[in-house]
């Protein structure tokens, strides 16, 4: 099943595209792989979900931020690509959690993200190579950002 079948049949609906927040671009494709900037957990106009992991937010909402961010770059890339059936693969995720110093779990935290990929595409082309850390703090006190390479298809 493609990405574009497997979203409608897991009942999936995207926000819209978020609006950048700076100069870049959403997307940099080169050759057959595309780079996608940094995204937030936008849910849509002016609508993130924000916090600490480890004080405003426990582990399932951290998760569950990672995941709407997962969410939003896929509209993103479907904006930018026209369909996700361009999408070959997962090549790559950085995952940062804006977190307490002592909070312990930021890989499980970004599973919330792979978690998706892995339904759209299947665990063979939606989990890549992978880094989760903690940062001190996220623009506009985000849970979660997350970047990403994919492979794209001829």
């Amino acid at each position: 099943m493609n990405p574009e079948a497997r979203l409608e049949s897991l009942g999936l609906t995207l926000p819209p595209a978020p609006p950048k927040g700076g100069i870049y671009k959403p997307v940099v494709i080169t050759g057959n792989l595309a780079y996608v900037s940094g995204h937030g957990p936008y849910r849509g106009p002016g609508d993130y979900l924000t916090g600490r992991v480890g004080a405003d937010l426990d582990l399932e909402a951290g998760r569950q931020a990672a995941r709407q961010v997962g969410l939003a770059m896929l509209a993103t890339l479907r904006q930018e690509l026209g369909s996700l059936d361009r999408v070959g693969r997962v090549i790559k995720l950085l995952g940062m959690v804006n977190s307490t110093p002592d909070f312990p779990d930021h890989p499980k935290v970004i599973n919330g993200c792979s978690e998706l990929f892995a339904e759209v595409w299947g665990e063979e082309h939606g989990i890549g190579a992978r880094s989760a850390v903690g940062m001190g703090s996220l623009p506009g006190n985000i849970a979660v950002e997350i970047e990403a390479i994919f492979e794209l298809r001829d």
